[in-house]
Order: structure tokens, then C-alpha cells, then sequence
């Protein structure tokens, strides 16, 4: 790989699914070197697909591939003493550990923070957990879902004023809570002569999510007079146009508020005499009249397409966004421009289309480069080159089901 911002750190990834995953990704795509240390049966990833043509296979997990680029993987059962003297010693020569196990879980093989921070002083332990290391719920098995409407973020968004809450976005609360972890992990790496040496950050998806989605605009309101927003539907209630409307090739997202807004969109119309009346330059007013003025936008969007309302519309000064699909957003010229879309060999998927750098380092490119590492493909180099075990003793730790078999 060509050296990025993060050349020289190490990371061990001792995690499942998403979150931890994807926080070690974040270090791997910049220069990191990420050794994904898997059980003898593989990433739960592995098993939850998408595969192609629908035919599960534990190395073609769409899953597991975009959240792995870049790492060398190896396998170890920490339940067993040899497996866990082995992971104690990868943790003697990393960074950073990153994981996302039940506080509970982490005791019980002897890895929680209190247990291993003996064996590295400078070791930063990143624990991303759906409610964090403390706390009633702690303990509780959860998933992104628990996370996600702990923070108050469903009675928020998603859904219409009185009717049931609408389900949220895939694995938001654990792609949050990765981001969190990738941030502070890496200042406290960073900051490892301020603190003494290496620390726990213990992040809370829950508490991400909270922070992120909800607390901006409610924190302040609720601590003064116990106010706080609930979801709308489409739309808002106190200003207008902002709502979905349909098009001639499907839907656009217009928020027209401010008086110069909706004099663009008033002149990208064609300055339609209904919407001349003074009446109607007040976003309050036009809320209050929302179910008379939004047929009429909503004639005139049916006569035109998603990129034209929106080009258009750019070019008046008036916020409008097309509504794209995934596939139309997979194609974008605007994002292939960007390089955000990479093409990356795999042994058994081929050639596979990937997301790029999700943030933009010119002097210290990241990015994915190599494909998620098939499982333990790198047991031989990992424990030969870094730990010094010798082919015979390594022979022994497979024969004995510690690492299992390697790719």
C-alpha cells in the first residue's frame, strides 16, 4: 500500500458486523497497518450477505468486504489459554485494539481494559458498544436498532405526527458509534504523551446518535421549558415549500424558505400569477397554506425531470435536490469525478466496485487498495513475521484448532 496519514500505526481489529469494523477500516484505508484478528468460524459479517445471486459463502459477503479493505486477517480463539497468550502478544505490538464486544464477554476471556493494560502501557483500547461500558444496560445483548431508539431519534424522524415511527436507516447507530471511535481513538493515539500513555474510549452508538441526530436542536429547548420536536411526516410544519415532491422520473426535496429562495423558485416556475400574491413571501404564510400552494408546485414539477428542477433551481439560488436512487448515486459522474468509487481484486468475487476515501487527505491519499482479507490468509505471515513463531510451532497452534486452518 502507498503511505497515508496513518503510516506507522498498528491496530488490532477484534470485532464483528459493523462497528468495530468499520473503525479499524477507517485506520486501514489511511496507512494503518490492521491486523483483523477473526475466531476459527469467521465474522458473523461473513454469513449476512448480500451475496451474489443470493448464494450465502463466507468469503463473498458484500457485508464483510466494504467493511475489511486494506487489513490482513488471521484467526485465534481467545477462549482457549494458547489462543489468548497469542492475542495478548499481537496486543504487545499494536497501537491500538478496537473492539465491540459485550463489556461481560471481553471479562470473561480476560481481555477487558483492566486486564490487558498491563500487557502494553501505550495501548488505546477503543470499546464501541451499543450503550458503552457502563450503565444499567451495559450488560444487555442489543444491536444497532437498540441503540438507535434509546437516543429518542425515532420519536424524532421517520414517520407522519400520531401514527407509529417509520424504521430508520441500516446500521446508522454502528456506523455512527465507528466514526466516533475512529475520531477519539485516534486523538487519544495522538495524545498518548498528554495522557501518559494509552486509555479506554468508551463509545456509546447510543449516545453517537443522540448527539448527531437529536441533541442540537432539542438539548437547549427541553432544559428551558421541556419543548422538544417530534417527527412531521414530509415536510415542516412552520415554513413552506419543504417536502418530497414528485416529478416526471421521480421526486425532488425542496426547503424554500428564505424570501430570496422563493423568488427562485417563483422565477425557475415562470413566475406563475398565484404565486405572486404578497401573502406568499412570508414562509410562515405559505406554511399555513401549504395545501393550496403544494398542488400547484406539484403541477409544475410533473412537467419536468429530477435533474432539471435541479439544475435549474441551483442556478436561481433555490435549494432543491433530486431524489436518487442507490443506483443512480452508483453512477453519479459527480461522485466518479471524486474517485469515490474504486474497482478492487478479490479471489473469489473478481473484480468488485467499492466506495472510495470518504474524506480527502491530497498530500496522504486513503482509500481501500486491497480486498477484505479471506479468513486467516494471513496466519503464516502475521505469526511468523510479527510474533517470531516458528512454521513448527504455528503447524502446532492450527493442529490444535487455536488459529485454525489458514485461506
Amino acid at each position: 500500500m502507498p503511505s497515508g496519514a496513518l503510516n506507522g500505526i498498528k491496530v488490532v481489529d477484534f470485532g464483528q458486523m459493523i462497528s468495530a469494523p468499520f473503525c479499524a477500516k477507517l485506520f486501514s484505508d489511511y496507512g494503518a497497518d490492521v491486523i483483523k484478528v477473526e475466531a476459527p468460524g469467521g465474522d458473523a459479517a461473513r454469513h449476512m450477505g448480500p451475496f451474489p445471486q443470493d448464494v450465502p459463502h463466507p468469503e463473498k459477503s458484500g457485508l464483510y468486504f466494504i467493511n475489511n479493505t486494506n487489513k490482513r486477517g488471521v484467526t485465534c480463539d481467545v477462549t482457549t489459554a494458547a489462543g489468548r497468550a497469542v492475542f495478548l502478544q499481537l496486543l504487545q505490538w499494536a497501537d491500538v485494539l478496537v473492539e465491540n464486544n459485550l463489556p461481560l464477554q471481553m471479562k470473561e476471556w480476560g481481555l477487558d481494559y483492566e486486564s490487558i493494560a498491563g500487557v502494553n502501557e501505550n495501548l488505546v483500547v477503543i470499546s464501541i458498544t451499543p450503550f458503552g461500558q457502563t450503565g444499567p444496560y451495559s450488560g444487555w445483548n442489543a444491536y444497532d436498532l437498540n441503540a438507535f431508539h434509546l437516543s429518542g431519534a425515532s420519536s424524532r424522524y421517520c414517520g407522519r405526527p400520531g401514527e407509529m415511527p417509520l424504521e430508520h436507516g441500516t446500521f446508522a447507530a454502528d456506523y455512527f458509534g465507528a466514526v466516533t471511535g475512529a475520531a477519539w481513538g485516534m486523538a487519544a493515539t495522538y495524545g498518548r504523551g498528554n495522557a501518559g500513555g494509552g486509555q479506554l474510549v468508551d463509545v456509546s452508538c447510543a449516545e453517537a446518535i443522540a448527539a448527531a441526530f437529536v441533541g442540537g436542536q432539542n438539548i437547549g429547548g427541553y432544559a428551558q421549558d421541556g419543548k422538544f420536536d417530534k417527527r412531521t411526516g414530509v415536510g415542516m410544519p412552520l415554513g413552506a415549500p419543504a417536502t418530497i415532491m414528485p416529478c416526471r422520473d421521480g421526486h425532488v426535496w425542496m426547503l424554500t424558505l428564505e424570501i430570496g429562495q422563493w423568488q427562485g423558485l417563483k422565477q425557475v416556475m415562470g413566475n406563475p400569477e398565484w404565486a405572486d400574491l404578497e401573502l406568499f413571501d412570508d414562509m410562515q404564510a405559505r406554511a399555513q397554506n401549504a395545501d393550496l400552494i403544494y398542488p400547484f408546485i406539484e403541477e409544475w414539477t410533473m412537467q419536468h425531470n429530477k435533474m432539471e428542477i435541479m439544475e435549474k433551481c441551483q442556478a436561481a439560488g433555490c435549494p432543491i435536490t433530486a431524489v436518487f436512487t442507490v443506483a443512480e448515486a452508483a453512477e453519479h459522474p459527480h461522485l466518479a469525478a471524486r474517485d469515490y468509487f474504486v474497482n478492487i481484486e478479490h479471489p473469489e468475487l473478481g473484480e468488485v466496485k467499492n466506495l472510495g476515501a470518504p474524506f480527502k487527505l491530497p498530500a496522504s491519499p486513503g482509500g481501500p487498495v486491497t480486498a477484505a482479507p479471506l479468513l486467516g490468509q494471513h496466519n503464516a505471515e502475521v505469526y511468523g513475521e510479527i510474533l517470531g513463531l516458528g512454521a513448527a510451532e504455528i503447524a502446532q497452534l492450527v493442529s490444535d484448532g487455536t488459529i485454525g486452518d489458514s485461506a
